[in-house]
């Protein structure tokens, strides 16, 4: 079955989500296979709080054989390919996540618990046209000539190149607020490079990478390219980042977690990529279009019920617009429906966990604590892992709710009168991995952008990456860029040949 449209309510779960449900398996070369221990963990339902399988606990044991499987695939079978046929590989996957559309979007919504108007648009289609946008680069791998100037011996002439080579096995460990989608960022890239990876999901929602592990075998992709272990991140995560057989790590997830793994890869010289926390201000100018107010809280701040690393959670909007922004955008927020995620009507949907569900309360108790000033005070389900989402005014620069991560339906306001310091406001954080401006005046724009500490800028949008941008942070928001044409780059090292000749 194909994806669903987009906006429709799911009246039934499928049949095969239902049997996929009952044992989810690791891959590890071409086998599905469980834990070698037999040891599982419970994975929820995050609209309900009730258990929604149970997934292998993946050990040390486990990633070591995944890694060799992809140590056999990278050395054999993989290598052999031209990258022509690494393309249409990856196409053919491509067309699989499609034709499964509606069993993944499905499958994710019970796991993650968004809306499953996301899950059909970004986890699925969005994954397969990057799967596509990639396998175009498999094809377009090039090095260069290089004129050089060597004098010795007398007599010797020189012809020198570069060579783009793969990297070899990746690690790629991914994050559960899009788990499916994530997944497909490291593979995609990985893949049209020539390499091979063994894949660590969240353990709070792996179901989704499970399912698309089939899909790999079903389209031909030979066995070990990829592998996927479920299981803890301090057990089967730092045990692959240790891994002697990774020559690449790939992170998507916290900062503080970012850190140790970067610390470990200096360790032991391995290339890593590092997509980790954000903060993100919106800076709203008084002549900005009033019109974009809904959008710019309905995506940029609570899209995926602000689960995600971009969310414009920080609103700094001039004085001459405040009242008036405020006014809009707790509207906006008061209006947004609570529920479960098989219905796209419910804007606010559960977060990923009872874990993260008490992280996000304690922040907002936190922000009460230091003086906040709630704006909606509104009220979410009993049952399940739902937070309501909360708008703040009367926030002090310090506060924690103002520095730290909270990673859900939490957003700012805070007034300025000189743009200048509007802009040292937005910067006035460890983080800065997007941002946006909002205003009608190209001069802004124009000044503003390049002084704004962030690895994307938006101007009169917020949080919409695309497949051709780069996408990464600065500070302590990540080393690396993903997407476009440098994505590539992760996975391969660049060799120099220097041929003498007389």
């Amino acid at each position: 079955m194909r994806i669903a449209p987009p906006d429709s309510a799911v009246s039934e779960i499928l049949p095969s989500v239902a049997a996929f449900l009952k044992a989810p398996r690791m891959l590890i070369g071409a086998e599905t296979v469980a834990a070698s221990s037999g040891a599982t963990f419970a994975v929820f339902n995050p609209a309900t709080g009730a258990e929604l399988a149970q997934v292998p606990a993946g050990t040390a044991d486990d990633v070591d054989r995944a890694v060799k499987a992809a140590q056999a695939a990278f050395e054999g079978p993989w290598s052999r390919l031209l990258p022509v046929q690494r393309q249409g590989l990856m196409l053919k996957l491509a067309d699989l996540i499609e034709q499964n559309g509606e069993e993944l979007a499905q499958l994710e919504t019970l796991n993650q618990g968004k809306s499953i108007l996301l899950s059909r648009l970004i986890e699925v289609q969005s994954s397969a046209e990057y799967i596509r946008y990639m396998a175009g680069w498999s094809t377009k791998i090039q090095g260069a000539t290089l004129d050089v100037s060597i004098p010795i011996p007398p007599g010797m002439s020189y012809q020198a190149f570069t060579r783009k080579e793969p990297v070899g096995v990746v690690a790629a460990i991914t994050p559960w607020n899009f788990p499916l989608n994530m997944a497909v960022w490291k593979i995609a890239p990985a893949l049209a490079a020539g390499c091979t990876v063994v894949l660590k999901p969240a353990e709070e929602t792996p179901l989704t990478a499970m399912r698309l592990a089939q899909l790999v075998l079903e389209a031909g992709i030979p066995e070990g390219v990829v592998n996927v272990i479920t299981g803890m991140g301090h057990e089967a995560g730092a045990a692959l980042v240790a891994h002697p057989g990774i020559a690449k790590i790939t992170f998507t997830g916290s900062t503080e977690t970012g850190k140790m793994i970067g610390i470990q890869a200096m360790k032991d010289m391995k290339r890593v990529t590092l997509e980790l926390g954000g903060k993100a201000p919106m800076v709203m100018f008084d002549d900005m279009d009033l019109d974009l107010l809904g959008a710019a809280a309905g995506i940029g701040t609570f899209f995926n019920t602000g689960q995600t690393c971009c969310a414009g959670v920080r609103i700094y909007a001039q004085k001459g617009i405040y009242e008036k922004a405020l006014e809009v955008i707790a509207g906006v927020t008061r209006n947004l429906a609570i529920g479960p995620g098989l219905d796209p009507a419910n804007q606010i949907n559960p977060v990923v966990s009872a874990r993260h569900q008490a992280h996000v309360k304690a922040c907002i108790a936190r922000g009460l604590e230091d003086g906040a000033k709630p704006v909606i005070n509104a009220t979410a389900p009993a049952s399940g892992f739902y937070v309501a989402p909360e708008l703040f005014t009367d926030v002090r620069q310090d506060m924690a709710l103002m520095q730290d991560e909270v990673f859900g339906p939490v957003v700012t306001m805070t007034p300025f009168s000189d743009p200048d310091e509007a802009v040292r406001l937005a910067n006035d954080t460890r983080y800065g991995l997007g941002a946006s401006l909002w205003t009608r005046d190209l001069n802004k724009v124009m000044r503003y952008v390049p002084k704004i500490q962030a690895g994307t800028v938006w101007v009169n949008s917020h949080n919409i990456p695309d497949q051709n941008m780069p996408f990464g942070g600065v500070k302590q928001s990540g080393i690396g860029r993903e997407h476009g044409a440098g994505a590539l780059d992760n996975y391969l090292e660049t060799k120099s040949v220097c041929i003498a000749y007389r």
